[in-house]
């Protein structure tokens, strides 16, 4: 027996034949077996070594939605384990493929509160999609096998697998190869149910989420709109499912809709959720569909059809399920009227996402940063958002206009945009990468700007600085009265020289048209770069919105 053959380094080998070749870690004495499987197999896993376990599976996140494969990600027990916890939930409310895996303590000590012990099952089974635990050393390859498949199958999602040390120092004697990955088929769809919804509706109005994004099904998704003519609204953070500029985009719905947006939901009598799990801000918290309006799900989830309780619905991936509604509708011809209101519809939109429209009490304005971003970048950059409002602005005024080129969390989570923008540029090294943050979420995660000069990677953080949660704080003001305002405010330090220390180039932005030179200049840096604008209290979000944002 080849005693330097280890459950570790067994795990190692599953994922290499999985095709996982990004890694991300916080090292833990509970799983050194692994550390070493991939010291070994560096040249096909590049592993990251993160600064918080959160910004780990926050960075994993980002590449698995830009790419639609799994990244792993590496963190010992309890502490660590709690700390990814935030990563495997946005993963989960954002269907992204993600493997966690979890050093636990030795088998023989489960149940004793060892050592920084806790249940994983227990912990990640409500927010992850499964979680696996081999019952012996010589089961690792196959259970880790099937946690790569299980991962991307159907709606993807994150996976946890819990490796008990004693199990990954193990020697193993033979390794499984757990079989071919099984291809997902589908026998031929029944459309009819679906296409008599569709039929009898005469402002159907489709509202395209994360699956499209997912399975790639852009394509699909704009032939459908076409051969329906009608038009087409994208789930909360997934605008880039259709070219913004197609005409049957109508927008982006988020908490608060535009006139326009709330005009169309009340007249549409068939709502479509191609690919879209209808999550809370999408659906209004329930009010969508409204009483008396039909709902027809395209998705591959049962649980998802399911809770939905829709009036029609086809179980399958939204590119076979659309590409079939497509051939059907070969000879229909929308209801009279119909194509004129989507593109009345196409054009609101383009009003409303017009910069030249904006206007500001502070000195910088936001909307004209990002279409200088956008224009700068030629529509070509990967945009990132961190959960605050602040990312209002570039949900309004930036055009996503290609596949894969919005990474923001749906589960709203604060700390996302600066890991993200790490796991983005993994997944695609030669695009600009642009990432949205706050002043409180870049305090949660901005370390891993040090990461980002470790690997060398080129991203670029735009830090909007407002000395506060702005959203909350506009909240507490609305309800309570400004004299009320209280444990909002945040004290901001020099983020510019915070920056700096970290080996990041940095610029502070005090006013709207120092931004083009200064992001100008930071492109021509190989490594980082950080722009810290300095932006007004009053100016939360580019429109009158409500109290509540994410």
């Amino acid at each position: 027996m080849d005693r330097s053959v280890t459950g570790g380094v067994v795990a190692v080998e599953a994922l290499v034949e999985a095709g996982i070749d990004v890694a991300f870690t916080v090292s833990g004495e509970s799983f050194l077996e692994v550390l070493e499987g991939l010291r070994r197999r560096q040249n096909a896993i590049r592993l990251v070594t993160c600064r918080h376990e959160g910004g780990a599976a926050f960075a994993a996140e980002a590449f698995g939605k830009l790419t639609g494969r799994p990244a792993a990600v590496f963190v010992s027990r309890g502490p660590g384990a709690t700390n990814a916890a935030i990563g495997v939930h946005t993963a989960r409310q954002d269907s992204t493929p993600l493997l966690l895996f979890v050093g636990q303590v030795k088998s023989h000590s489960r149940g004793t509160e060892a050592f920084q012990e806790i249940d994983q099952a227990a912990m990640f089974r409500p927010v992850a999609k499964a979680v696996f635990e081999p019952a012996e050393p010589a089961a690792i390859y196959d259970t880790v096998s099937e946690a790569a498949r299980v991962t991307v199958g159907g709606r993807p999602g994150p996976v946890v697998v819990v490796l008990p040390r004693d199990f990954t120092e193990a020697p193993v004697a033979e390794v499984g190869r757990g079989g071919e990955a099984i291809e997902a088929t589908s026998d031929a769809l029944d459309t009819g149910p679906a296409l008599a919804l569709i039929r009898g509706a005469t402002r159907p109005l489709v509202i395209a989420g994360e699956q499209i994004a997912v399975e790639g099904a852009h394509t699909a998704l704009a032939a459908f709109a076409e051969a329906l003519g009608a038009p087409i609204m994208v789930a909360y953070r997934r605008q880039d499912v259709i070219d913004n500029r197609h005409p049957a985009y109508a927008g982006h719905l988020e908490i608060n809709r535009m006139g326009f947006q709330l005009d169309a939901l009340a007249e549409a009598d068939l709502l479509i959720a191609a690919g879209s799990r209808m999550d809370g801000i999408t659906a209004a918290d329930g009010a969508l569909p409204a009483l008396g309006q039909k709902l027809l799900v395209v998705h591959p989830d049962a649980a998802v059809i399911d809770r939905l309780n829709a009036d029609g619905a086809l179980q399958a991936g939204a590119a076979a399920g659309l590409h079939a509604l497509t051939a059907a509708l070969s000879d229909h011809r929308p209801a009279d009227g119909l194509l004129g209101w989507r593109d009345g519809l196409h054009k609101a939109y383009l009003a409303f996402s017009d910069p030249a429209g904006s206007s500001t009490q502070g000195a910088v304005d936001l909307a004209q940063i990002v279409a200088e971003v956008g224009r700068a970048t030629d529509g070509d950059a990967i945009i990132l958002t961190d959960g605050g409002s602040f990312a209002r602005w570039v949900h309004r005024f930036h055009q996503f206009c290609r596949p894969a080129s919005q990474a923001g969390p749906m589960a709203g989570a604060m700390g996302y945009a600066v890991p993200g923008a790490l796991g983005a540029k993994l997944a695609h090294p030669d695009r600009p990468v642009v990432a949205f943050v706050g002043d409180g979420g870049f305090l949660m995660t901005g370390q891993e700007l040090v990461t980002a000069v470790e690997q060398g990677l080129a991203v670029t953080i735009i830090l909007c600085d407002n000395g506060a949660h702005g959203s909350i704080l506009q909240g507490q003001e609305r309800r309570f009265g400004k004299a009320a305002i209280y444990g909002t405010r945040l004290a901001s330090p020099d983020f510019a020289a915070m920056a700096r220390a970290m080996g990041v180039a940095a610029w502070r932005i005090d006013r709207t048209a120092d931004f083009a030179p200064a992001f100008a200049a930071a492109q021509k840096v190989d490594g980082p770069r950080l722009l810290h604008l300095i932006t007004d209290l009053r100016d939360i979000v580019p429109f009158e919105a409500g109290p509540e944002a994410v």
